[in-house]
Formats: C-alpha cells, sequence, structure tokens
C-alpha cells in the first residue's frame, strides 16, 4: 500500500474558453475549491493535417488548445494556494532561454507553486510548423534541461551545449523553488526513463496497464540506484486513462465506479500523484464548465472516501 499521501491532480480542459474568459477563471477557482492538490495543463502549440510526407496525428487538426504557459500564468493569478503544472511541456520545440525566463515569472507571481513537466513530444508537425528539428529532439531536451536548472540556480550561466551553447549570461529573478523547482519527465520510451532516473524529478506517466507500469517503475528505481540516487525521492504520477480515442474510452470519466476502481489500483501500484483528465469529462458527457464542476466535486467526495484522502494512502 502506498504509504505517501495521494495527491490529485486535474488535466485543464481548454474547451472552458468557449464559454468566455470568466469561465476559465471560474473553473481553475473550482478545481482549487473542491480540494484538488493542482491544475495541470497540457501542450500543443498547432496541429497538424495529414499529408504524405509526415505521419498522422492521433488527434483532429482543429482540436482547441489554450497555449500551456500563458494559460498557466492566467490561473496563478486567478487562484491562491494550488499547485499548477504542464503534462507535459513538449521542451524541444521551444527556446530554453525563454522557457526559463516564463517558468521563472509565474513561479515568482503564484509564490513557488508550479511543478514543469516535460516530455519531447511525438507529432512532428507540430515541430515542422515552429521551424524545429524533429529528429534531434532528444539530444537538445537534455541540454535543455541542464540549461532550465543553471538559469534558475546560477548568478552566471556559461553553458558548452552542441545546440544552445552559452556564455556569459544571467537570468533575474530566480524562481523561488531556485534549482529544485521541479521537473518532471513524462514518456514511456528508453530516453525518458533514462531521464527520469537520472535527472528527474519524478515521471508523468499515461495511462496504461499495470505491467507495463510496474515495468517502467521498477527500471527508473534500478537505474537511479545504478546513478547514485536514493529512488524513493523520485516522484510517480500516472494518469487514470489515457486521453480517449475511441467510444468506449470517451465513457471512462462518466462512470464514477470504474474511475475509484482505477484509482485505487495506481495507488496500490505506489504512484503518489493520480491525473484525472477534464477534456475527457466534457466527452463523457459534461458538457458545460458548470457539468464539468459538478462532477469533478462528485469525483473529488468519491476518491476522497475511497483513497482515504484525509489521512493519505
Amino acid at each position: 500500500m502506498n504509504q505517501k499521501p495521494i495527491k490529485l491532480s486535474v488535466e485543464f480542459p481548454s474547451v472552458a474558453y468557449r464559454e468566455g474568459p470568466a469561465k476559465v477563471i471560474a473553473m481553475g477557482q473550482a478545481i482549487e475549491g473542491l480540494g484538488y492538490d493542482e491544475i495541470a495543463i497540457f501542450d500543443h502549440v498547432i496541429m497538424g493535417y495529414s499529408v504524405p510526407t509526415r505521419p498522422d496525428s492521433m488527434y483532429p487538426p482543429q482540436m482547441p488548445i489554450l497555449e500551456a504557459l500563458t494559460l498557466m500564468a492566467y490561473l496563478a493569478a486567478t487562484t491562491t494556494t494550488i499547485g499548477l503544472s504542464t503534462e507535459v511541456l513538449v521542451l524541444p520545440q521551444r527556446q530554453p532561454a525563454l522557457v526559463a525566463k516564463q517558468v521563472s515569472t509565474i513561479d515568482t507571481l503564484s509564490n513557488g507553486r508550479v511543478r514543469l513537466g516535460i516530455g519531447v513530444g511525438w507529432q512532428q508537425s507540430e515541430y515542422d510548423g515552429l521551424h524545429q528539428d524533429f529528429g534531434d529532439r532528444g539530444k537538445r531536451m537534455d541540454e535543455a534541461i541542464e540549461l532550465l536548472r543553471r538559469y534558475w540556480g546560477d548568478d552566471r550561466i556559461d553553458f558548452d551545449g552542441d545546440f544552445y551553447p552559452t556564455e556569459a549570461m544571467a537570468m533575474e529573478p530566480k524562481p523561488p523553488q531556485g534549482r529544485d523547482l521541479p521537473l518532471w519527465i513524462g514518456g514511456n520510451g528508453e530516453a525518458a526513463i533514462r531521464r527520469v532516473a537520472t535527472v528527474a524529478d519524478g515521471w508523468m506517466g499515461g495511462g496504461m496497464s499495470n505491467d507495463s507500469a510496474t515495468r517502467i517503475v521498477t527500471e527508473i528505481r534500478r537505474r537511479a540506484e545504478a546513478a547514485g540516487r536514493d529512488p524513493q525521492t523520485i516522484g510517480m504520477q500516472m494518469m487514470l486513462q489515457p486521453p480517449p480515442t475511441d467510444a468506449k474510452g470517451k465513457q471512462f470519466y462518466g462512470d464514477l465506479d470504474a474511475v475509484s476502481a482505477r484509482a485505487s489500483e495506481i495507488a496500490g501500484l505506489g504512484f503518489e500523484w493520480l491525473a484525472v483528465n477534464a477534456t475527457a469529462m466534457f466527452q463523457s458527457g459534461s458538457r458545460s464548465v458548470d457539468a464539468m464542476i459538478d462532477h469533478l466535486g462528485r469525483m473529488r467526495e468519491r476518491l476522497e472516501v475511497d483513497l482515504d484522502l484525509a489521512n493519505g494512502s
């Protein structure tokens, strides 16, 4: 049984913007007021149409998505205590010094509430549209992680990188959390596992089978120990279900029995962070901000009892 208190993250539904900016604020404040631990924001800047020269997207190209860091700043200004994260920011398609500054600013103005989830992404068309190389994104990811921490912690930044060489630079103000601002890695591949084990503060897993999740956690901890890290200091998060792509998947969040059973399974595997997807709640039938808030309230009450959130699990 998990010995750490369970925390609940809600992936924010971009679709809320359709009801106006005030409803975006209402959604964020309601998630905070209901007792959730964090608002998470997913990231895509643009979506690509299918063309012969690149793989098809798993999502429709006109899917409405608010820009992640702008939305995070907006929610930081209209909430007071709830954590704020990205799940996950596609770091290599962005300029890392600018990301460091943006995140530092949000952390400063939110009194240290930011947890930055990052990944290399999967959508080649997005890289193409942002004029970034999809093929070397992993190597640039490694450099960018190091550069973020230096900008957040060092007075003077000198960095001898292949992609982001930096000489005699400074960045102020530092975020309240400094270089310890939590950096979590999303993704299930070999490189993501390596990064979690060696340089990250935690792993953000997508919805997957118990066997797959257990295998990855075991491998992360094995590699962390080999690297001289205490495996127990590396946090673990799992989304209850991957973003739905079929009719069956879209019904998951409408069934609180299924949600509770899956949450209990994941907590039992040792994950201290559980992520729920409010956009998927919209797809399952909660077709307005008010309806999503109501459903999140009923879900929070159910999970509080079933997971014993008041006392930790």
